[in-house]
């Protein structure tokens, strides 16, 4: 193992320039060999990490005043701020994360909403203990099972908790309603009373149902709206969590629109692109936080229902917030007078709107459809 002193080499490893100091002036390679000695592995680890997060919040922090970082960059002060299009990247990978999370719940609500009245309905059709019984204990199986894939969800875990709550509170009142109690229709063992009884609600429910007219599609789009209907919020949060790749592919046509509001500026379409990335980027931020507090905020509403409704206030003031951060960041980029920029922003905005809407709907369409 070579000695903790050893001496330069002389020459760069990796472009054998000759070195005249610890960076090669070719390559920018340093002389210190993470393999040699570990001390100059946690160097190295502490060094980039410390880097590439300084470099990231210089950006963040001047990402919150509109235009700014758009501005510099195009002015050539390019080395401080994390290139446009990883800086867009990276938020767009860290927003549909936690979309993924918000879009899940949104989903999950509607099909618990569904399970609640489909289980209602089969207790209420059973006309024997032994069927309530039955039902009970499968719907409790399955949110059983669900519990072990999806509880860590935020929300979630309320949510199974209440439904199991609602379940056996039903299965009780059916059961005393035909003359048995909570308890009734089990052994001492576990085993259900009546086997002749189970067996024949077990068939029942393995039966094969009728096809009703229009075949699955139709039915699945049915099942479909009558959730919906019991959870009118659901498409809302389905389409905000289509947002982060609805804007991810709609960044070309923004730039694009960029180029004809501003085409007597002579500006280069890359030019716009960056312009275009960098308010993406922002947007994108604005949205992980009002996703953010949308999950903090299903969380915190059994214990502080106050604080819960404190965030809906702040997803609010955000969402309102980014259109005048947009407004206010092609007012500073491209240094037009107000009236010029409010006319292209009218111009402009409507139009990404309607883009934006023709690729989210969908999106959100299908989401809730394959729940």
């Amino acid at each position: 193992m070579p000695h903790a002193h050893d001496p330069a080499p002389a020459a760069c490893e990796n472009c054998e320039t000759p070195l005249q100091g610890a960076f090669c002036h070719r390559c920018g390679q340093s002389t210190h060999s993470p393999v040699r000695h570990a001390s100059h592995a946690i160097e190295e680890v502490f060094e980039s990490f410390w880097h590439l997060d300084g470099r990231i919040f210089r950006t963040l922090r001047d990402l919150l005043v509109p235009g700014r970082v758009a501005a510099r960059y195009l002015a050539g002060q390019r080395v401080r701020y994390v290139a446009p299009m990883r800086l867009f990247v990276i938020l767009t990978l860290l927003t549909f994360f936690v979309a993924k999370f918000l879009v899940d719940g949104a989903t999950f609500a509607i099909a618990a909403n569904s399970l609640d009245r489909e289980t209602h309905g089969r207790i209420a059709a059973a006309t024997t203990v032994a069927e309530v019984v039955q039902v009970r204990d499968d719907v409790l199986s399955d949110l059983e099972e669900t519990r072990r894939v999806t509880g860590a969800l935020p929300g979630v875990r309320t949510q199974l908790d209440g439904a199991e709550a609602l379940l056996r509170q039903q299965a009780q009142a059916r059961i005393h309603a035909l003359g048995g109690d909570a308890g009734a229709g089990v052994h001492e063992d576990g085993t259900a009373q009546g086997e002749a009884a189970v067996r024949d609600a077990t068939a029942a429910a393995d039966s094969p149902t009728p096809p009703t007219i229009g075949g699955p599609l139709a039915e699945r789009i049915e099942r479909n709206l009558m959730r919906m209907r019991d959870d009118p919020g659901a498409f809302s949060r389905a389409l905000l969590g289509a947002a982060p790749t609805a804007l991810f592919i709609l960044v070309p046509l923004f730039a694009l629109l960029l180029k004809l509001a501003y085409l007597f500026q002579r500006r280069l379409y890359l030019e716009h692109a960056v312009i275009a990335l960098y308010s993406h980027a922002a947007l994108m931020l604005g949205l992980l936080l009002v996703f953010c507090c949308a999950l903090a905020g299903g969380w915190l509403a059994p214990h502080a229902g106050w604080a819960a409704r404190a965030l809906g206030w702040g997803q609010t003031l955000l969402l309102c917030a980014l259109p005048l951060y947009l407004l206010a960041m092609q007012k500073r980029v491209y240094g037009q007078s107000w009236p010029w920029t409010l006319i292209k922003f009218a111009a402009i905005g409507p139009l990404y709107v309607v883009l934006f809407l023709s690729v989210a709907i969908p999106m959100a369409g299908y989401a809730l459809y394959a729940a």
